[in-house]
């Protein structure tokens, strides 16, 4: 098995450390090696494929980071055609939220989410992807 570096902050490396302990982890590998499986394999869903998506992309970064604003406007701008509606607002004493609801394909959604994971100083990045055609009534839904 190959030997990787990586390189995180300390409260991440913190908060990675006490997940592995509380969740009977042998150490950080294991849990870094199952978090890459998931992120690898969370776009890779069969039932996705050639099929009309929408998303929604929620980020969370810090209010004094205004490098992070300025990569949002940017990455909606290049996706034009995949964001259909982008919000920003304020959130607490030093938070600013963004929102994207995206209609695309699976393989334009995983790149605009990935493109925005790979953004520093991110705090969070949370989104859920549902086929346009399973979008009905209430009614009509059984989930």
């Amino acid at each position: 098995m190959a030997v990787v570096s990586v390189s995180m902050p300390d409260e991440l490396l913190e908060r990675l450390d006490a997940f592995s302990d509380e969740h009977g982890y042998t150490g950080r590998s294991e849990v870094v090696r199952e978090a890459a499986r998931s992120l690898l394999s969370e776009f890779e869903e069969t039932r996705l494929e050639d099929r009309r998506l929408m998303s929604i992309v929620t980020v969370l970064f810090d209010y004094e980071t205004t490098s992070v604003e300025e990569r949002m406007i940017q990455l909606r701008h290049e996706h034009e055609s995949l964001v259909a509606s982008n919000f920003h607002t304020h959130v607490g004493d030093h938070y600013c939220m963004e929102l994207f609801v995206l209609e695309g394909e699976l393989e334009e959604i995983s790149t605009f989410v990935g493109k925005i994971r790979a953004t520093s100083d991110i705090l969070t990045v949370d989104y859920s992807v549902m086929p346009i055609e399973d979008v009905g009534p209430l009614s009509n839904r059984h989930d």
